[in-house]
Parts: C-alpha cells; sequence; structure tokens
C-alpha cells in the first residue's frame, strides 16, 4: 500500500498537478504536503535520525529561487518522536555556512538546545553534529535553524512527540499544517532595507482621503490631534509587521495560496489539525469559514477544550485544534497575515481537486495610542516634538521596524505646565543615554481577555488567552508568599 501510495504521488507530481499529491489512509494520523521539488509526504521516527541541511532549487508561483531546505524540502520533514525515548539526531551540514537546529519548546540538556554562541558553536560546513536527549514531554513543537537568515530560507520543520498516555481527546485523522513566508531576496537585504527605512515594505499607511473619514467620524480636531501625535513620535499606526505580503508569500506546507494545498477526510470524522506557526515575523489569524474549530492544544500543552470560529497565532507559537466536517463538501483553511497584506491558504476536502470560496480579506487594523501604553484616564495626551531631523531619518539604535521616541527634554509642548510634561506618554529612565528603562509605557491594563487589535468586531469567537486554561492541575498549588522575592 506504502508503495503504491508513493508511485500514485509521484506520477501526480510529475504530471505537474501541485498541491494535490496528497493520497491519504482512510484513517488515522497521516502528514501531507506537496511541492514541485518533492515527490511525496515525508514523515522520519525511531530512535535515530539523519538529517541534512543542503541548498534547494525552490519554485514559489512558478518562480524559481534557491531555499536551503533540511532533507531537501521546505518545510523539512515531519519528526514522529515518543515520550519516554532517549533519541539520537546526527544533523549534517552541507551548506556553504556554519548552521544550526534549535528544537523549539523542547525540555533539553543545554548543550543539545542548538543555539550558535549560547549552547554550542554551531556546525560547520561539512559537519555533522550528534544530537542526544531524552523526549519528556509529549505535543505538537516544530525546529529550526539559529544561524543568520536561514529559518527564513527554509530551514524549519514540525515535530509531534506521541504521548505515553492516550490522548485526552478523540480524534480519527490529523494533518499538520505549518505557516511560514517566502522571499526571494536573502534576509541580509531585508534587514539593509529595514535599517535604510523601517516602513520599506508598508504600502497600507493612512492616506488622505483616509484622514477625512476620521474627521468626519471622531471630529476634525480629534483627528488631527491623532495625526499629530503619531507623526511627532515617528511612529505609524499601520506598522503591524516589518516586513508585508508586499515582499512575502505566505505559505501553507511549503505552498502558496494558489496551489491549493490539501488534505483529505471523510464528512463524520473529527479531524485534528495541528497548526505550527513557523515563519520569521508575521502573525497570522486563522478560521475555517463553515466549521468550529475546538482548540485543545497550545505550545504542546493540552488545555480544557475551547469552541472558536477563529484564533491568532504568533510565530514559534502551536495550536491544534479538531474540526468535524459533516458535509460533503470543501472548507477553506484561510490564514490571514495580520496586517491583512496576504493570507495563506488550504483546503480541507473528502476529495482532491476540491477548492472553496476564498475569503475576502478585512480591512487593514490601525493601532491606538492605547496599544502603546500611552491612553491615561483623565490626563492630556501629548505629543512629542519631533526630533531635529531631516524626514525620513530614524534615530540612532532604533529598533528595524520601530521609531524611537524623541529625547524627554524635547517631550515637553507648549500647551503643557512642567508638571504634566513629566507625565508625557512616554517615560525615560534617569538620563536620555543612563541604564534602566529607557522606555515605560506609562499606562498598561491586563488584556487576558482582549482578542487583539483587528479581530472581535465580526461577531466570530476569538480564541483569547484567558481562554487557555490547563487541562491538569499544576501540582504546586502552595498559596504565594507575601514576603516573597518572586513575582
Amino acid at each position: 500500500m506504502n508503495v503504491l501510495r508513493s508511485l500514485l504521488s509521484r506520477l501526480l507530481c510529475e504530471a505537474g498537478i501541485i498541491g494535490l499529491a496528497v493520497i491519504l489512509p482512510a484513517c488515522g494520523p497521516s502528514w501531507s504536503f506537496a511541492n514541485a521539488n518533492i515527490a511525496g509526504p515525508t514523515e522520519l521516527s525511531g530512535k535515530t535520525i539523519d538529517l541534512t541541511i543542503d541548498d534547494l532549487s525552490f519554485r514559489v508561483d512558478g518562480r524559481a529561487g534557491k531555499a536551503m531546505a533540511i532533507n531537501g524540502s521546505v518545510p523539512g520533514p515531519l519528526l514522529r518522536l515518543r515520550e519516554g525515548d532517549d533519541v539520537t539526531l546526527r544533523v549534517t551540514n552541507r551548506l556553504k555556512e556554519s548552521a544550526s537546529i534549535h528544537w523549539h519548546g523542547l525540555l533539553v540538556p543545554a548543550g543539545m538546545d542548538g543555539v550558535p554562541g549560547v549552547s554550542y558553536a554551531g556546525i560547520e560546513p561539512g559537519e555533522t553534529f550528534v544530537y542526544r536527549f531524552p523526549i519528556v514531554q509529549s505535543g505538537t513543537y516544530w525546529f529550526h535553524s539559529h544561524s543568520g537568515g536561514q529559518e527564513q530560507a527554509g530551514v524549519y520543520a514540525p515535530i509531534i512527540i506521541e504521548p505515553l498516555k492516550a490522548d485526552p481527546f478523540k480524534y480519527d485523522r490529523e494533518h499538520v499544517i505549518v505557516l511560514s513566508e517566502w522571499t526571494f531576496k536573502s534576509s541580509a537585504k531585508l534587514i539593509d532595507k529595514l535599517k535604510k527605512r523601517s516602513g520599506y515594505f508598508n504600502f497600507q499607511r493612512r492616506t488622505m482621503r483616509e484622514f477625512f473619514s476620521d474627521a468626519a467620524e471622531k471630529g476634525l480636531w480629534a483627528a488631527i490631534k491623532d495625526y499629530r501625535s503619531w507623526a511627532r513620535m515617528r511612529m505609524d499606526p499601520t506598522d503591524m509587521a516589518d516586513v508585508t505580503g508586499a515582499e512575502y508569500t505566505y505559505l501553507m506546507n511549503g505552498i502558496a495560496p494558489a496551489a491549493n494545498w490539501t488534505a483529505l477526510f471523510h464528512p463524520g470524522e473529527r479531524v485534528r489539525l495541528r497548526f505550527v506557526a513557523a515563519g520569521a515575523m508575521t502573525f497570522f489569524d486563522v478560521r475555517i469559514p463553515g466549521l468550529k474549530m475546538t482548540v485543545v492544544q497550545a505550545d504542546g500543552q493540552n488545555v480544557q477544550p475551547v469552541e472558536v470560529d477563529e484564533f491568532r497565532v504568533g510565530p514559534a507559537e502551536t495550536y491544534d485544534v479538531i474540526v468535524e466536517p459533516k458535509e460533503e463538501r470543501a472548507y477553506t483553511i484561510f490564514a490571514e497575515a495580520l496586517d491583512r497584506s496576504g493570507y495563506a491558504r488550504g483546503t480541507l476536502a473528502p476529495r482532491a481537486g476540491m477548492s472553496a470560496d476564498v475569503p475576502a480579506r478585512r480591512r487593514r487594523p490601525v493601532r491606538t495610542m492605547e496599544d502603546m501604553g500611552m491612553a491615561m484616564e483623565g490626563m492630556k495626551m501629548a505629543p512629542m516634538k519631533a526630533a531635529a531631523a531631516e524626514p525620513g531619518a530614524e534615530s540612532a539604535g532604533s529598533m528595524p521596524g520601530m521609531d524611537m521616541p524623541a529625547p524627554a527634554q524635547d517631550m515637553k509642548t507648549p500647551e503643557m505646565s512642567d508638571t504634566e510634561s513629566l507625565s508625557a506618554a512616554v517615560k525615560h529612565g534617569p538620563d536620555d543615554h543612563g541604564s534602566g528603562n529607557q522606555i515605560v509605557p506609562d499606562s498598561t491594563r491586563s488584556r487576558p481577555k482582549d482578542p487583539g487589535r483587528g479581530l472581535g468586531s465580526d461577531k466570530r469567537r476569538v480564541l483569547v488567552y484567558a481562554d487557555l486554561k490547563s487541562l491538569d492541575l499544576y501540582p504546586d498549588q502552595r498559596p504565594l508568599n507575601a514576603s516573597s522575592n518572586c513575582i
């Protein structure tokens, strides 16, 4: 059966049917993705596994480029491990530069963590590093390079760790869904652009038409003050991501939206979808129109089941959900970037070749002063004066994608008293160049029930952090010691 499946999958790929080379068993776990560079699904298991990092010719939307890959695929092969086993993973580097593999979320000895310069020196070209560690947990995880921009270039892959005891929830079939980004530019070029201009890839800035719309809604003076505040802080309320869909193609299991990665099911089955956010920076808002999702696991930890319509997943996070499609129809798996500049898309269907409507992208969200920790009840929010710099210039020492506020002495505006100027939107440390916290939000609030900017306004049930409650009671239930220095 495996030989027949592999042969048929290869024939589909060679026939050019990208994204449909998905041949699944009638039930039970399955890992599936297809790409022009791969003959079929790849899964590795056992106590000893060999992995190779190498260059790979990679095609996205018909355009050829160069990726870095694990065992010749992007994403790399699924590793299916088992709790309680001692594993040996031999990683060979065939790149022309130093490489590494970090086991994200796995509890491993320090020397096996795979972070160059912290836990080891990395893996030099032509060398093999042998990782050995016990598996002491279970759930959905992933692994990736921690060297340069290799993760962005394709060095990432999922991990499933089977538990010693049966899962506390039932399912008939599973699929792993790895969300990521692809760019034909090197990470060095991306950073170079961002250092010159933090909003280089943002083509969704506010327009004059939007200003008049805001003025009509909030009042002219309120709109002017809001725009002035952002301008004087040299920040942008539409800055949701350093690199956007203007540059990125968002991938689902290595497949671009147009190629339509497809996962199969039989109506009436309980299907477990293991979502892995392997992108370098993108937050995805995930939903499957027409299907409720029951979240059963977060970052490998079992949680009390909660039914939602949508959830937001950030870089490196994993969520496991169970869906129960009852109808003989296709469903779109839709992962929209937080800034709405693009999306990853796949299909859950009873037969290969089916597809469903792709939802229209929602309007991109806009941050508020409250999001920046700068809204204080009963206090006038005064903007900061712009630094004496040419338009477009960035302050020294600023991080890519975020312009730093003006120095403290420039925070006072004519309408502020000396007392008010001390409580301006952003507070600074003892001096502009000293140690300590240089930027501290003046107003903070607890947000575990906040769905996040851009969500919660369309009547969909959105997962919030307050929903995530451990299925098992934490064993240490001692009351907090008020005299303890621990926070």
